[in-house]
């Protein structure tokens, strides 16, 4: 049952009205789902930038008590020194971590080679512009 008002005409929403309203919730989430993709971008760089980090010190911390480094980043989680070897957020997955190899020198304590470094074997750049593969 339609109501009237005192002037004759019916009460309720008329379509230009209702259009503006779906016009401006459509932009909302344009804009929603923008910054969304924005912000799981950044939490992914965020926890790359961590698990880096975290294996590089472990790598140090391995050098430090045994004098050689890790054959492999596998070593590291075999020694307890990381628990697992974590997934490169970027690719999803353990097994595309890219590492730098020890040289030996006069000055290397070291007797055998091992991985001195870790990169992410992503493709791609960051929101800062730089290569995932430098961080």
């Amino acid at each position: 049952m339609v109501s009237i008002n005192k002037t004759g005409g019916a009460r309720g929403f008329t379509l230009i009205e209702l259009l503006v309203v779906v016009a401006i919730i459509g932009i909302v989430v344009t804009v929603a789902t923008g910054q969304y993709r924005k912000s799981i971008q950044k939490a992914k760089e965020a926890v790359l930038r961590e698990n880096l980090y975290v294996m590089r010190v472990a790598i140090d911390q391995y050098f430090a008590d045994k004098g050689f480094y890790p054959s492999d980043l596998y070593a590291l989680a075999d020694e307890s020194y990381i628990r697992k070897i974590p997934d490169d957020p970027i690719t999803q997955s353990p097994d595309t971590w890219i590492t730098t190899q020890s040289e030996f020198d006069d000055r290397d304590i070291s007797t055998e080679p091992g991985i001195i470094d870790v990169h992410s074997g992503a493709d791609g750049v960051g929101m800062d512009g730089s290569s995932y593969a430098e961080w």
